[in-house]
């Protein structure tokens, strides 16, 4: 790995720890088993950041619209679709690249020197289209109708989404001895789902951002205009893959630049040895500061 590599990668690490130390930074919620309740929790923070997390001083946009599309008289929740435009046209998956708690989880996992590992699954052409399928299903038909025989409830927090138990559940019921008796057969299936996303990203890199996330599912959509991008300067191209065998999804030079699987990390960038890649002004400013700050 080159110095350039490393650092652009110590760089995005220490924003990921950083962000997540900041939008769960409600110490007194982790010590007493607790959760915050204050005015910020009125305000969506860009990731997936679950409300019951007992640091969380921030709602999960998907949470949010959950319990708006849940509400018995249903009205647009413009206010959420704002967030997600708002977000979502400044940075795209860049907020899954930096910003995401649980992508800061996948990643560490990812680390671990087991196994043999893969950037995808097979057949991911056609499975990382789950993302989508998560989205329509569990978060807005699931919230709108009855739906599989289940309540109409926010499904995907409910049923799904490993971030909230990872952040939420499980810190809850470690400090909340009343709420480990009430524990059944739900709080089993979602430990076996993140259990089982755990495990596999030991192998492959963030299977849950790659097939399930209905947040990176949002967010993609926004990659071809959003103001964070990985610009690719084709004339200078040599087509010598560099760029596509640092990518952790295996990304060529083109889809990198549009397509909405990139989630922005910038390892390609200080692979490419003619540097036909780079981000847009704002981010490759500070990239460069931290690289010549570690010289």
């Amino acid at each position: 790995m080159g110095s350039g590599e490393k650092m652009g990668k110590n760089l995005r690490l220490k924003i990921q720890i950083l962000f997540t130390i900041f939008t769960n930074g409600y110490v007194y919620g982790f010590l007493n088993g607790k959760i915050y309740q204050g005015k910020l929790k009125y305000a969506c923070v860009p990731g997936l950041n679950c409300y019951s997390c007992p640091g969380a001083v921030g709602s999960c946009p998907l949470g949010a619209l959950q319990a708006l599309l849940n509400q018995r008289n249903f009205q647009v929740p413009f206010g959420v679709l704002g967030v997600f435009f708002l977000f979502g046209s400044i940075l795209g998956r860049f907020i899954c690249g930096w910003l995401c708690p649980f992508g800061l989880v996948q990643d560490l996992f990812h680390k671990i020197p087991l196994f043999r590992k893969r950037k995808r699954l097979p057949f991911h052409a056609v499975l990382k289209y789950g993302k989508y399928l998560t989205l329509v299903l569990l978060v807005c038909v699931g919230s709108l109708f009855l739906f599989g025989g289940f309540a109409k409830a926010p499904a995907f927090c409910k049923y799904l989404c490993p971030s909230g138990t990872f952040f939420g559940a499980i810190p809850l019921l470690t400090g909340n001895q009343m709420l480990r008796s009430q524990a059944g057969g739900l709080f089993l299936w979602k430990g076996v789902v993140l259990l089982g996303l755990l495990v596999l990203s030991v192998k492959i890199y963030r299977p849950f951002c790659q097939y399930l996330c209905p947040l990176g599912a949002i967010y993609g959509w926004f990659n071809r205009f959003s103001l964070v991008q990985i610009h690719w300067e084709e004339e200078r191209c040599i087509a010598c893959k560099a760029c596509e065998k640092a990518c952790p999804v295996g990304l060529s030079p083109k889809e990198i630049s549009h397509s909405p699987e990139c989630i922005r990390c910038g390892r390609c960038i200080p692979a490419c040895p003619v540097k036909c890649l780079h981000f847009s002004q704002a981010v490759d400013n500070s990239c460069k500061f931290e690289y010549n700050k570690g010289k």
